[in-house]
């Protein structure tokens, strides 16, 4: 590709607001890292004040809120690409936003209620309805955390989007931690997990809202904002199975191993993933806008950030090969040890998770929805096929990590690849 590359030909046809990135990529990633970390000391210590197996209720509980929260990140993701800054006098689609936001937490909510009888008791099978209300509201409350996020990242206000994660992800911390000191109660451990959605929003509103309220519109009406929000959350919900999710993917497809077993896979899992996969996570909607800003360099911005995700696999990787075998006995020494191979091939699958999100957002930057879709789609189904192979229950979980993402990034570059010089992607 040459130095003086000319515009990819299939750019969105919309014109949403584009906001200068620079400076809020300094903030987003402080602010992801502040509460990988913050995740991350409780992935960590968790364990070690109530156990492993106890540790496996709660990953359940863990993963199935942030299995929705993941589903529901196709709403943030959606109001990001929609969002512009509303010309003078432009009084068309005037809170949309909201109106969407309100009715999609009371559709959540419902949803949640109304399945509980068919699964609590197969997910809860010692608490029941106690751990699903907390599971509904926090559900249903971090739709208006999307929605607000998302206009946020619209509209480039950084200093509020950094609050507002930043505030969720450490009061988190703060509540599970203050929790399992005081009283490591289940359904109390339920509810500090759940409740700094709904908290988050409350703070961060009052100091964001003068940015929005009036300032901003959607690109699209309330019904065709419900289609792509539609599309795009079936993309998230495959992509939450992959990662939010794969705990409780992982125990359902797997019935006959130890929850003992099943508790200390999660664990080593989300240790060693955790570092990129956050990341990728947590940067989804900037990498939209991000992708968006430099259209006319497309494919050198898509290749080297794939470039830089891979390279930073391959040296995790090694260093986990090396540090993570000693990290892990001295962290947990009651537990065996791992086998070498293991925490480096989690590495190396979390890096194709990665990559897979920089491939995502870079397709959904141009529209295509079904795309995007696809992708994570044949990524989860590919994941939940290798965990049913007949197969020893470490391999095949190996397996599914390391194929299912691989599968959806080959899905995202063959569209890339075939449309790059086709016509504009619609919405």
């Amino acid at each position: 590709m040459s130095h003086t590359e000319e515009p990819d030909q299939d750019q969105p046809t919309l014109a949403p607001a584009s906001p200068k990135t620079g400076n809020g990529f300094i903030l987003i990633v402080a602010a992801t890292g502040l509460v990988g970390i913050a995740g991350y000391l409780i992935t960590a210590l968790l364990p070690i004040q109530i156990g492993v197996a106890s540790y496996a209720v709660f990953a359940v509980f863990w993963s199935f809120i942030f299995l929705v929260a993941a589903a529901l990140t196709g709403i943030q993701q959606e109001i990001t690409r929609g969002t512009q800054a509303r010309e003078p006098g432009d009084g068309t689609r005037a809170g949309q936003a909201g109106r969407f936001a309100l009715i999609a937490f009371f559709v959540v909510l419902i949803a949640v209620f109304g399945t509980a009888p068919f699964w609590q008791h197969a997910v809860f099978p010692e608490h029941g309805w106690a751990m699903v209300v907390p599971l509904a509201i926090g559900a249903a409350s971090y739709v208006p955390l999307a929605v607000l996020a998302g206009s946020l990242y619209g509209v480039g206000h950084w200093k509020a989007l950094f609050a507002l994660i930043t505030v969720e992800g450490m009061l988190r911390l703060v509540l599970v931690g203050s929790v399992a000191l005081i009283n490591p109660d289940m359904v109390a451990l339920a509810w500090a997990v759940a409740l700094p959605f709904p908290v988050a929003v409350a703070v961060v509103w009052p100091f964001a809202r003068a940015r929005i309220v009036g300032k901003t519109r959607l690109d699209v009406t309330l019904p065709q904002l419900t289609w792509n929000v539609g599309r795009t959350i079936t993309a998230a919900a495959a992509m939450g199975v992959m990662i939010s999710g794969f705990p409780l993917v992982l125990q359902l497809t797997s019935p006959g191993v130890s929850a003992d077993e099943i508790g200390l896979v999660i664990l080593l899992a989300t240790l060693t993933r955790a570092p990129l996969i956050v990341v990728g996570m947590a940067l989804q909607s900037y990498l939209i806008v991000f992708f968006r800003a430099r259209a006319a360099h497309f494919w050198r911005t898509l290749l080297l950030l794939e470039g830089a995700v891979i390279a930073i696999g391959l040296v995790l990787a090694v260093l986990g090969y090396l540090l993570g075998p000693p990290i892990f006995g001295w962290l947990y020494p009651k537990e065996s040890a791992p086998a070498d191979w293991l925490i480096p091939t989690l590495v190396l699958s979390s890096a194709l998770v990665g990559a897979l999100c920089v491939s995502a957002p870079a397709v959904l930057s141009r529209n295509a929805h079904a795309a995007f879709s696809a992708g994570w789609i044949v990524a989860a189904l590919t994941t939940v096929a290798c965990l049913l192979l007949p197969m020893g229950f470490i391999e095949k979980t190996m397996l599914a990590l390391l194929v299912g993402p691989a599968a959806g990034v080959l899905v995202h570059a063959v569209y890339l690849v075939f449309v790059r010089n086709a016509e504009p992607a619609r919405a």
